[in-house]
């Protein structure tokens, strides 16, 4: 009898030791695949950098800046960036002092118009400038029925460019000042003003270093955002032959000159540089800023304009309709009619760029398959494995987790162009001397798609998983719900809105990306904004506003169903 008892005690414990080990193993797998997948095409990228005829060598950074053209390049670069943050600071924090600080009616109305720019690809808003302000556009036809004459606006040059990447990226700074301003306690406003300071003075000294957190990390927010825009410069710049960083490495790499990967993982590597020390005054910023305790939003007003509101609110409400709204009627005017620069009149509406689209050229029906395709995949992908990696993150801390996310993030942070330049280095030979045909193919576009997506899902994961306290977990267990049953009844229902949500930003952005796919497409593996890149580039501007136009309608559509998926479970979970 007693022979049987060791046994009895030995089981248990090798079945714990297997289980630990199992664990274990599993986690070194999860980190050599993070390592793999998102730090090691960086890697390669600066390494090529630094290597010239196979050794390790400076050679490239000092050819490169010996070349004047580089710093004509960096010269262009530094004032578009200054000059389009400018703007959408100035207009991001405007606009976010009206809606958090005064009486302007219609507030939850106007939420649609300040997202609008973020939320369609830069390069349809793009187009749709171009089409508004051209000869042939709405502005041309207004400006020629006044009395007098007025200097045509040229958007094919620096001015174009910065005044279109400002008027993109000011959400990003309205966004993040807005809720940072209506959690500045009044109290300390009011404090200051009793004891004999001006508005001015209670503004500077109380309201601005409290909001410098919302606003610096909006400001920083639209500085990457233009470092890293390829659609505008390349749309508006390219043929007017002024090249920034992310226009002049694609160029590079079109080129194929003899040198052509070398220069362009150079001017990667300054560009990353420029990048990450962005990232890093934001930091330093947010650090040294005064925090506000409180996380309650006061949406009350502090400011009555009284008779002034009227004009304000038409001077709003004509920003909106002249910044969201004509340049996209304008668009889709363009669009219908039968040659680009004709009137839109009634002999000339057609809707025959349309049916070029979709039965017409094989790769318009190409590109919406390929890219839909490419969305759905990283999008599920990043659900499952976004949404499990977000659960342990956020239930079981500790550096090995922080230095995961830090890894996943990279490729996001980087510029696009930068991160596809990586993806070349890193896939097309991913061991010395084997190809296995990666580069060249769609699967290239999947890996770099998740690669650089991937931590939209994570954060918007974590964000759902952080806001479902742990005792409904530990109360589903002691009941004998085992994990399948917990994850199925409990946490799912809970997490569905912010995964799903996440999950949104993902697809749309997977689906209308430019800057990526400019560099990792090929035969057969184009994508919506790659054709549309190509037709505009071609000179084909009814063809590249009809597909505009489609994707702008694909987008709406996304919203809604979105919109109505998560009214719908919001609803079943409230009963339940």
């Amino acid at each position: 009898m007693n022979t049987t008892q060791p046994n009895k005690r030995i089981m248990p414990t090798r079945a714990l030791s297997s289980m630990f080990h199992s664990k274990k193993l599993g986690k070194i797998l999860a980190l050599v695949a993070i390592l793999i997948i998102f730090l090691v095409p960086i890697y390669r990228l600066v390494l090529l950098s630094f290597q010239q005829d196979g050794q390790l060598s400076l050679a490239n950074y000092t050819n490169l800046l010996m070349d004047p053209k580089t710093w004509d390049v960096l010269y262009n670069t530094v004032i578009m960036v200054l000059g389009s943050t400018l703007i959408a600071v100035t207009l991001g924090v405007t606009l976010a002092f009206l809606v958090a600080y005064t009486d302007i009616r219609a507030k939850k109305l106007m939420q649609i118009f300040f997202v609008l720019p973020f939320i369609i690809p830069s390069y349809i808003s793009t187009l749709a400038w171009t089409q508004f302000l051209g000869a042939n556009g709405l502005y041309g036809k207004m400006v020629s029925a006044l009395p007098f004459s007025l200097e045509p606006i040229n958007l094919y040059s620096m001015a174009g460019i910065i005044f279109v990447l400002g008027f993109s990226h000011y959400p990003l700074v309205y966004l993040l000042s807005v809720g940072v301003l209506r959690k500045i306690p009044r109290e300390l406003e009011q404090a200051s003003r009793v004891s004999g300071a001006s508005a001015f003075n209670t503004f500077k000294k109380v309201t601005l270093p409290l909001a410098l957190p919302g606003i610096a990390s909006g400001g920083f927010l639209a500085f990457l955002a233009n470092l890293d825009n390829f659609g505008i410069p390349a749309f508006l710049g390219i043929p007017a032959q002024i090249s920034v960083l992310s226009t002049y490495i694609y160029q590079q790499v079109v080129g194929f000159g003899p040198t052509a990967f070398e220069r362009a993982a150079t001017l990667s590597v300054l560009l990353g540089v420029v990048a990450l020390l962005g990232i890093f005054i934001q930091w330093l910023l947010l650090k040294k800023s005064k925090r506000i305790e409180t996380t309650v939003e006061d949406k009350k007003p502090r400011f009555l304009l009284g008779k002034k509101r009227i004009w304000i609110e038409v001077f709003l409400w004509s920003f909106f309709l002249l910044s969201s709204v004509v340049p996209f009627v304008s668009m889709g005017m363009t669009s219908l009619v039968s040659a680009y620069g004709l009137d839109f009149t009634l002999e000339n509406i057609t809707l025959k760029n349309y049916q070029y689209i979709f039965e017409t050229s094989a790769k318009s029906e190409r590109a919406i398959f390929n890219s839909l395709k490419l969305a759905g995949i990283t999008t599920l992908i990043g659900i499952v494995l976004g949404t499990a990696f977000a659960y342990y993150r956020v239930r079981r801390p500790n550096k090995t987790n922080q230095f995961q996310e830090l890894a996943i993030s990279m490729p996001y942070a980087l510029p696009g162009t930068v991160m596809a330049l990586s993806m070349i280095f890193a896939w097309m030979e991913p061991i010395p001397g084997f190809n296995p045909g990666i580069y060249g193919s769609i699967l290239i576009l999947f890996i770099a798609y998740f690669t650089r997506f991937f931590i939209l899902q994570v954060r918007g994961s974590i964000t759902a998983v952080m806001q479902v306290d742990i005792t409904m977990e530990e109360a589903a267990q002691v009941s004998g719900s085992n994990g399948y049953s917990k994850w199925r009844k409990i946490l799912l229902p809970l997490l569905l809105p912010g995964i799903l949500s996440g999950a949104f930003l993902v697809f749309l952005t997977a689906l209308t990306e430019l800057t990526v796919s400019s560099l990792l497409w090929s035969s057969n593996a184009e994508t919506i904004g790659v054709v549309i890149f190509s037709f505009e580039q071609a000179g084909y501007s009814t063809y590249s506003t009809a597909f505009s136009s489609v994707i702008i309608g694909l987008i709406v559509v996304g919203m809604l169903l979105l919109y109505f998926i998560e009214t719908y479970w919001k609803r079943k979970v409230g009963k339940a």
